[in-house]
């Protein structure tokens, strides 16, 4: 039983020089890059995510509206009836007017507490985490999409396996049938063979099912079912061991830099809620006209005036105590998730760089497993032929050589999902470090146009990369 033609092409292509895409494709194939664009710009989950960070970036405007004048119209229309009773006891005639009171008043903050200007640096600091849990999202996303591409190769190639170990068994069953008729074996030997060839039918039918599962979640993820792939190529990592590979995850993995913006939201909530406590200045300038107001009949008042306001909170229940207490332990809390959050990235980035290890170890001492279970099968088939070896003897030696053969298409896929993995785990599995051939999402796009709008509803995110 030799390697299938399509297994010899993975085991070449997954072993060459670390790259970081191959260039070289069959007609009409689609690439791991193609895969991964097309995840990039179609993958829901990425969609709502960059649909949630646009929600996010209205926080800025909404803070910054504590700077802004409010402006307030107030309109009220009306009728009263009065009579008038005289100390002689002449009662006068009941009266109608008709009462109209129109108001305009804008009101300007000076100074709230500082509450307008800690609640801008917490609105940033929110859209700073968010952006890089942007970051994250979209690296799953690439992570999920490179292990569906992957899984949907491995399970094409031990599909091909597995048929082709079924024709081999086939055969191996009719020449087993030949001898027993001619006397040279016994029944044994045949139910032997047929055992086996129901086994591997068995292997084939499950190895068929575990391929339409991965090509569900790559359809899924990308968006279509997959096409003719091209097996890819291991990421280059720029870190020399595992200790450095924890160092730059420590840094650089975008939950970390959640988790610090995070942090530095938290510590901004202490002066929001504290400037409730501080004094309050505003000035506010109001033009009125009422009409009829009085009792007397076609009378007209109008005015304006112009008051500064001042308000000093001596005692408001405590409540506002409450506030800043519960938002300072709410910020040491946002303080330990980071350094929760380091040890994470340092954990993930340290397993992915020993799996990679692992993996590429694996896939030399799986090579070396084949070259010798190639050597005694054909010894095995050789001896069996002068009687020196039994019909399981071969089942056994034909068995042993198909699960190593197995084994490397899984180390090779494991090689290509572990260095993507790696790469995740530093902040580097992005569109823009994989240099995928799309438009890059532009992250500040909608925020530069929100930023400092003062009225509007509409949609204003940007057509580009949406």
């Amino acid at each position: 039983m030799t390697l299938s033609r399509h297994a010899l092409a993975l085991t070449a292509l997954m072993l060459s020089p670390p790259a970081l895409y191959a260039t070289a494709r069959p007609a009409e194939a689609q690439t791991l890059q193609e895969a991964l664009a097309m995840a990039y710009a179609n993958n829901p989950t990425l969609q709502a995510a960059r649909a949630q960070l646009r929600a996010v970036d209205e926080n800025v405007p909404a803070a910054l509206a504590g700077w802004r004048p409010t402006v307030q119209i107030t309109s009220s229309v009306g009728q009263a009836t009065t009579s008038t009773n005289a100390s002689d006891r002449i009662t006068s005639p009941w009266r109608s007017r008709d009462i109209v009171s129109n108001q305009a008043s804008v009101t300007q903050p000076i100074f709230r507490g500082g509450r307008t200007t800690a609640s801008t640096r917490r609105a940033e600091n929110q859209v700073l985490a968010q952006r890089a849990r942007l970051i994250a999202t979209e690296q799953q996303v690439m992570q999920d999409t490179v292990n569906a591409y992957v899984a949907v190769i491995r399970d094409q190639e031990e599909v091909r396996l597995n048929i082709n170990n079924e024709q081999v068994l086939t055969r191996q069953l009719q020449a087993t049938n030949e001898r027993f008729r001619v006397g040279e074996i016994t029944r044994t030997d045949v139910a032997q063979a047929e055992s086996r060839l129901a086994g591997s039918r068995a292997s084939r039918a499950d190895s068929e099912g575990r391929l339409q599962q991965s090509r569900a979640t790559f359809a899924r993820l990308v968006g279509q079912p997959p096409q003719r792939l091209v097996a890819p190529q291991p990421l280059r990592v720029p870190v020399a061991d595992a200790r450095e590979a924890g160092t730059i995850a420590s840094q650089n993995n975008p939950n970390v830099v959640a988790a610090l913006f995070d942090e530095a939201a938290a510590r901004d909530l202490v002066d929001v809620n504290f400037a409730a406590l501080l004094p309050q200045v505003s000035v506010t300038g109001t033009t009125f006209r009422n009409d009829n107001s009085t009792t007397s009949i076609d009378t007209r008042i109008n005015g304006t005036q112009v008051t500064a306001n001042l308000t000093v909170p001596l005692y408001q229940g405590g409540a506002e105590h409450a506030a800043v207490r519960q938002a300072r332990q709410s910020a040491q809390q946002a303080r330990q998730v980071v350094e929760d959050q380091r040890r994470a990235a340092t954990q993930q980035a340290t397993q992915a760089w020993e799996t990679l290890t692992a993996a590429r170890a694996q896939v030399d001492s799986v090579r070396a497993q084949i070259r010798a279970a190639e050597i005694a099968l054909d010894g095995v088939q050789r001896e069996a032929v002068v009687g020196s070896r039994t019909t399981l003897d071969v089942l056994n030696a034909e068995q042993e050589l198909l699960n190593a053969r197995v084994s490397l298409v899984r180390a090779l896929a494991n090689v290509i999902t572990a260095s993507h993995s790696l790469a995740s785990s530093l902040g580097r599995l992005t569109a823009r470090d994989l240099n995928l051939p799309v438009q890059i999402y532009d992250m500040e796009g909608y925020y530069r146009e929100v930023r400092n709008r003062w009225a509007g509803w509409g949609d204003y995110t940007p057509t580009a990369g949406r």
